[in-house]
């Protein structure tokens, strides 16, 4: 019997687990999804906010439009903390994959950037001497 509950268990567990993934996936494109102003960024150390608050970052599910550099976005909501993988398809960074990870909060979002394209970061910072971007974006009002 215990065998049965068990094997139960793990069927729901299987059959709910990706449909969980999906919804996370789903909300977090929602987050995601809109215009955002650089509020603050720091590359390798140095605060870089006075020269990048000009740039503006457009999501779409899947795809972003940043100046000139366009390319796409994947998302990994269940890790922590989450992950995202940048392509770029058409700019300065065609043909480009930066890994990063990022978070929202309401109009906030976070996305530490690992410009050398080697590593996920494990944490929102740049330290220097790294190529490490981390930002800090404000949803732009419509």
């Amino acid at each position: 019997m215990h065998r049965l509950a068990g094997l139960f268990a793990l069927t729901v567990i299987a059959v709910l687990a990706p449909s969980a993934r999906a919804d996370a996936v789903a909300d977090d494109w929602k987050a995601l999804t809109g215009t955002w102003k650089v509020e603050k960024a720091t590359l390798g150390g140095q605060d870089m906010s006075e020269s990048l608050k000009s740039l503006v970052l457009t999501i779409e599910e899947g795809k972003y439009k940043l100046v000139t550099d366009t390319g796409t976005i994947a998302i990994e909501p269940e890790k922590k903390p989450k992950v995202m993988t940048i392509k770029g398809t058409d700019g300065p960074n065609k043909g480009k994959t930066f890994p990063a990870i990022y978070e929202v909060d309401k109009d906030t979002l976070t996305i530490c950037y690992d410009l050398s394209g080697k590593e996920t970061p494990t944490a929102f910072e740049s330290k220097a001497g790294t190529r490490t971007l981390l930002a800090t974006y404000k949803r732009e009002k419509k």
